[in-house]
């Protein structure tokens, strides 16, 4: 384990290792976005205009960062997001999340359309955990998958709403790579039909908390509240559905306006660092989803990439509150954080790691 450790030992080392281990085609399915990339940019560039405001002189001698997560108690207020065909990164796919997470202490969120399955991924969980669903069928679909996930113990049900249409992501169509699940996949026409109506069916009928993945406005949110919705997740889909929208963290604050302490709030989109954790939480976020970055240590070592690469950022984040001038994240306010700074680099999907060399 030394020797694990010494090898990995600063973020940017894990986005290398994973460049080395996959194929080119699944490394730009990764790192890539839609058509012009812009909306995957400005991710990046909401979180470095906004800048933190420390204050001194109190004592952060004992700094805990962990939070509360639908009665758990994680290490960190982020969890592992949902992705697509987790086994194109690693064979193990979604057990290997679910182990990596669990191992270190912070929930994982299975996507439908990753393998091996919900029930599986349930069985190798130690942790808190939530299943996120694409509807591809009717009100019957929608409920057997629920009961499932209730019978698997999953803590909460996610459903995406950004995915009204496949978008065009440009790197695979160029090279002519078509993810085998995308090609093979069916119902769409459930998920372009999604409306308000299922919403309010849904908190009818289960009981089990429901978060909207995808919200991207405070007018969307607002809505949300009113149905009854336990969490609002703002999330752009990472820059893979919509292009030329705004950053996740130049539309939280809206969110957190609109919601007003009715529901809690999650958020995603390029958030890479210790430091850009304890700002989306200062301006509101009460969970702050990672996608690519786990993504790299589950590409570069499995479950053990995923518990090292979350030890690295927990040290972030613990210096970055410290250092803030708090000692949990329950000290964060709004006034820790100037929002339009200026940008120092150009935005990009691995900007916040200038160390890189080029070509990733």
């Amino acid at each position: 384990m030394r020797n694990f450790e010494e090898r990995y030992q600063v973020l940017h080392e894990f986005v290398k290792a994973a460049k080395i281990k996959l194929n080119a085609n699944v490394w730009d399915y990764l790192v890539g976005g839609t058509e012009t990339e812009t909306t995957l940019a400005r991710n990046r560039m909401a979180i470095d205009t906004a800048a933190l405001r420390p204050r001194v002189l109190n004592d952060v001698s004992k700094v805990d960062a962990s939070v509360d997560f639908f009665g758990h108690r994680i290490r960190l207020p982020v969890f592992c997001a949902p992705v697509g065909s987790l086994e194109s990164f690693e064979p193990g796919g979604g057990v290997s999340v679910a182990k990596g997470a669990g191992a270190f202490g912070v929930p994982y969120m299975l996507s439908s359309v990753s393998q091996p399955g919900l029930e599986v991924c349930a069985e190798a969980s130690k942790g808190p955990k939530v299943f996120q669903l694409y509807v591809r069928g009717d009100d019957a679909f929608v409920d057997d998958y629920v009961r499932r996930v209730v019978d698997s113990g999953y803590d909460a049900f996610c459903m995406t709403v950004d995915t009204a249409h496949y978008s065009r992501r440009e790197r695979d169509i160029a090279k002519r790579f078509v993810k085998t699940w995308r090609a093979a996949n069916t119902g769409m026409d459930h998920q372009a039909a999604l409306s308000w109506r299922e919403v309010a069916r849904f908190k009818e009928k289960h009981k089990i908390p429901l978060i909207l993945k995808g919200i991207g406005t405070g007018e969307d949110a607002a809505i949300a509240c009113e149905h009854g919705v336990d969490v609002i997740y703002v999330s752009n889909h990472g820059g893979r559905q919509l292009d030329g929208g705004r950053g996740s963290l130049d539309v939280l604050p809206e969110v957190v306006e609109a919601v007003a302490g009715r529901a809690k709030i999650m958020v995603d989109g390029s958030f890479s660092r210790g430091t850009d954790i304890v700002k989306a939480v200062a301006l509101g976020a009460d969970w702050v989803g990672l996608g690519r970055l786990y993504l790299y240590g589950l590409a570069a070592e499995g479950a053990d990439g995923i518990e090292r690469l979350l030890e690295i950022l927990e040290d972030e984040v613990i210096k970055a509150l410290g250092l803030t001038g708090v000692n949990n994240f329950a000290q964060l306010t709004r006034g820790h954080v100037h929002l339009g700074a200026p940008p120092v680099v150009f935005p990009n999907v691995h900007s916040a790691f200038p160390l890189l060399k080029e070509g990733y």
